[in-house]
Parts: structure tokens; C-alpha cells; sequence
């Protein structure tokens, strides 16, 4: 385990270039090199930041929904696939670590999409590769289930870093599977909002009291640091979503925003924002303040009871069908052979 190593990280409280994908990782590669140039070490990008988190399904009926999916899903990108390599190329070409949200796209399926987390090693490689275990209320119209072959926390050079996207960080057992494999850096990715009711009632679904409690709670059972990253929206989602109608655009406007944070292991936030405007929120940490809360309560450790709790996570990649004599695809790569993999596909379509 990494001991008394400060570090900086990185939360990027930033819009994409809505369902725009090529300017949007041209975007990603340009805060990737603005955080090298402020000496950061760790980056992390919201969910699905590439290309935008996909509002409308909150905002008409299904039946009217069908375009916008068609656009998302040409927007969505494949692991491995040439978007991810540029990203891959500015983590490795800037020696930054990075974290980004995608909704991924699959060579088996025309339709079926993934909410997924990528980490991004500082060499280009693809550290880990986690796709959301159940989309969460309207999202399931978009996403399909992911499974658990990505709950893993990475052994890296800055320490044990694991990933939860949006809802799945209220999932105890999920949070507990990050914990048990000695995480110290939690990376916890959000949309810009989460439109639940509407906006003018008093049920209105809070996104950044919401974050604040399940960051909170993480950072405090896990005694890890938490890295919170919310996008935001700007002018080219309102252009894309106005289509819709007026109120679609009001609903959008005013519904209650995300809110990006780095927390300590006290559960405390260290500095946070909520800024309409983008934004890197910069920390200084140091790992080896998570080793003194670890004397009070170590939920993985001592302060636990192995002989009456079990917990077993099965991290089997599923697949629509298993094939004798081909080549299973890795869902962790190095650089070599992304790159590899980005030609030989591009090779193939000419």
C-alpha cells in the first residue's frame, strides 16, 4: 500500500460538446493537458461525459424518443475504438492518470449501449474498464445492465484508486467491494442533473444534497479520499434538448444541478463547486491520512465480522455468446494494444 505520498487530483466540473463526440474528446484532451500544466496527477471526468448524459428520456414519452437515441448511439463510443485511443494518447502524451465517463457502444449490437467508466493510466493503458450494473430510473431506456468483470480498484503508482458511477454509489455492496479490495482513492462520477419530478414541486430530486450524502458516507465507512465529478450543461444541450419543446427546456433549466467535491477520509469535503461555468477543481491529498481513521472503524478489517457476513462478487464478463477458438477481447489493455486494435479495425473498413 502507498504511504505518505501527497498527490494532486483533479475534478473536472465541466459541459461536453453536446452529443457532439469528436469535439467533445477534443475538449477532454484539452482539460487533460490543462491539468498536466497545473501539475495534477488524477483527473476525473463525469458520467458519460463522452458524449453528454442523455436527459430526454426524463423529458417526453418513450415514443417520441426515438431520433435522440438513434443520435446517442452514433455518438457512443467503442473500447477500443479511435476516440479512446486519442484519450489514451493525451493521458500518455500529458503523464496523467484520467478517469472518464462514456457511454459505450458494441461491435455485437447496433443498439445495446453501456454506461461506462474507463481509468486511464498515465502510460495510456487501460487501467479498468466498468460498466454500470443497472442504469438507474430513465436511464434503462438508453443502457443496457453492465456486469462485474470492472469492480475493481487498480494498483497504480498514486495508489489504489476504485470507480462507482452516479447511483451505484448508493449500492452498499458495491461500495463494500470497492472497500475490501484496499481502495484509498474513491472516484465518484454524476450527471449535470437528474430530473425527477418537476422542477416547481416540493418533490423535486435534489442532485447535490443527494451527492453530498452518498460522497459523505463513502469517504467516511471506506476512510478514502473521494474524488466527485458532475458535469454541467451549456448552450449546445440546451440547442439539442429545446427540440423537444419550451417546457422540456424549462424543466432542464431549472431542476436542481450536480455539484463536483474532493473529500477527505472524514467524509468531510475539502473543497467543492457548483459553478455554472467550467471549471478544474484542484487538491492537494495525502494517502496517509487515511491510515489514523482506519484505528476506529475499519470496515474491512477488525471492525467487522467475517464468521457471520459473507460477501461474494462475481466479476465474469458477460457476453450474448461464447465462440470456440476466438480470442476472448480484453477489457484491460495496454497502449501497444489499443492501438493495435484501433488499426487492425480500421485496416478491416477499408
Amino acid at each position: 500500500m502507498v504511504m505518505s505520498q501527497k498527490i494532486t487530483v483533479a475534478a473536472a466540473h465541466v459541459a461536453p460538446v453536446y452529443l457532439d463526440t469528436r469535439a467533445t474528446v477534443e475538449k477532454t484532451c484539452a482539460y487533460i493537458q490543462k491539468a498536466a500544466d497545473a501539475g495534477v496527477q488524477l483527473i476525473a471526468f463525469p458520467e458519460s461525459f463522452v458524449p453528454g448524459f442523455p436527459l430526454w428520456p426524463a423529458l417526453s414519452a418513450p415514443i417520441y424518443n426515438h431520433e435522440f437515441f438513434k443520435r446517442f448511439a452514433a455518438a457512443s463510443v467503442h473500447v477500443p475504438g479511435p476516440e479512446v485511443l486519442k484519450i489514451c494518447s493525451a493521458a500518455r502524451d500529458a503523464g496523467v492518470m484520467v478517469s472518464i465517463g462514456i457511454s459505450e457502444a458494441t461491435k455485437r449490437s447496433v443498439g445495446c449501449l453501456w454506461n461506462s467508466n474507463l481509468l486511464i493510466g498515465a502510460d495510456g493503458a487501460i487501467l479498468n474498464h466498468h460498466r454500470k450494473l443497472v442504469p438507474t430510473f430513465f436511464e434503462k431506456m438508453i443502457w443496457a445492465n453492465g456486469d462485474g468483470a470492472g469492480l475493481t480498484v487498480a494498483e497504480t503508482s498514486l495508489g489504489r484508486i476504485g470507480a462507482l458511477i452516479c447511483g451505484e454509489n448508493t449500492n452498499p455492496l458495491a461500495r463494500y467491494s470497492m472497500m475490501a479490495q484496499g481502495e484509498q482513492i474513491h472516484i465518484s462520477s454524476y450527471p449535470p442533473i437528474w430530473p425527477t419530478h418537476d422542477p416547481s414541486s416540493n418533490e423535486r430530486y435534489d442532485l447535490a444534497s443527494a451527492i453530498r450524502i452518498r460522497a459523505g458516507a463513502h469517504s467516511f465507512e471506506a476512510k478514502v479520499f473521494n474524488v466527485v465529478a458532475s458535469s454541467r450543461l451549456d448552450d449546445t444541450a440546451f440547442d439539442v434538448l429545446s427540440e423537444i419543446g419550451e417546457d422540456a427546456l424549462r424543466i432542464v433549466k431549472t431542476s436542481p444541478k450536480g455539484v463536483s467535491m474532493i473529500l477527505g477520509p472524514d467524509g468531510v469535503p475539502i473543497v467543492e463547486t457548483s459553478k455554472d461555468e467550467d471549471h478544474l477543481l484542484i487538491q492537494e491529498i495525502d494517502l496517509e491520512d487515511c491510515v489514523i481513521p482506519k484505528q476506529f472503524h475499519d470496515v474491512v478489517g477488525y471492525y467487522n465480522r467475517f464468521d457471520i457476513f459473507d460477501l461474494k462478487v462475481h466479476r465474469q464478463s458477460q457476453a450474448p455468446a461464447e465462440f470456440d477458438g476466438a480470442d476472448a477481447a480484453p477489457r484491460i489493455m495496454d497502449f501497444e494494444r489499443l492501438e493495435a486494435c484501433v488499426q487492425e479495425a480500421d485496416a478491416a473498413a477499408q
